[in-house]
């Protein structure tokens, strides 16, 4: 670990800069114990003050975790680590609910920014995808797979790459909520042509560039599933 002098007015501000540098850089990795605030003070030639106020900075925005009797580490919190966090859930009844708030919060805003942004191809993948939804409808299988196609067709459509990359993080865990939430849904057989009818109702909103009838079909269709999945239908 190597720190460098510092020659500033806001000292701390330029501590919390160096450390976050030393982990973008790899010099510093997830699980790594920093030197004491002494040692940290000394090599950067400040004082353990602004040392003190950077660490406390740095626990707030999650980047450090202070344990107790043990030193300062480095949190876990790069994107591989999300990923896995997401990955090992289990899908019981209470993930499944936060999960389907997290796809409203997400999915809601998508689709009308999908309705604005959404290109010809776009378009396309949506309707391969209600096609192949159709098809399984057809041969009576779940359609999890071509359903969750046609929720990234429009993540993809709202020309937000942030956006895209967070529901490409939770894809592992978003599949196994569609294999059980169509599980449940399937048990009545009204249900299958009516969530085709659903998707096909955001389609056409999107296709017509209507953002409020895009928002308002996917706020519906997943308020439907919640309801349905958990008891909760009027």
């Amino acid at each position: 670990m190597y720190f460098k002098p510092i020659k500033t007015r806001k000292i701390y501000e330029e501590i919390i800069e160096q450390v976050k540098k030393m982990i973008n850089d790899g010099v510093l990795a997830p699980g790594d114990r920093l030197m004491t605030e002494r040692e940290m003070a000394e090599k950067m030639q400040v004082g353990r003050s602004a040392v003190r106020e950077a660490l406390r900075a740095l626990e707030a925005m999650g980047i450090i975790k202070v344990k107790p009797g043990e030193g300062t580490f480095i949190n876990d919190t790069t994107p591989d680590a999300l990923i896995r966090s997401f990955s090992t859930l289990a899908m019981d009844d209470e993930t499944a609910r936060e999960l389907m708030e997290l796809r409203k919060v997400l999915e809601v805003e998508a689709a009308a920014l999908a309705a604005e942004r959404r290109s010809g191809e776009h378009l396309k993948a949506m309707f391969y995808a209600l096609q192949q939804m159709e098809q399984d409808l057809k041969e009576g299988n779940l359609g999890e797979m071509a359903d969750m196609a046609f929720h990234f067709a429009i993540a993809q459509g709202a020309g937000n790459s942030l956006l895209y990359k967070l529901m490409n993080t939770i894809a592992d865990t978003m599949s196994k909520l569609l294999a059980v939430a169509r599980q449940r849904l399937y048990l009545d057989p009204l249900n299958p042509p009516r969530l085709l009818h659903e998707h096909n109702i955001i389609y056409t909103a999107i296709s017509n560039a209507d953002a409020a009838a895009a928002r308002k079909a996917m706020l519906q269709h997943l308020t439907g599933v919640e309801e349905y999945m958990f008891g909760e239908q009027k």
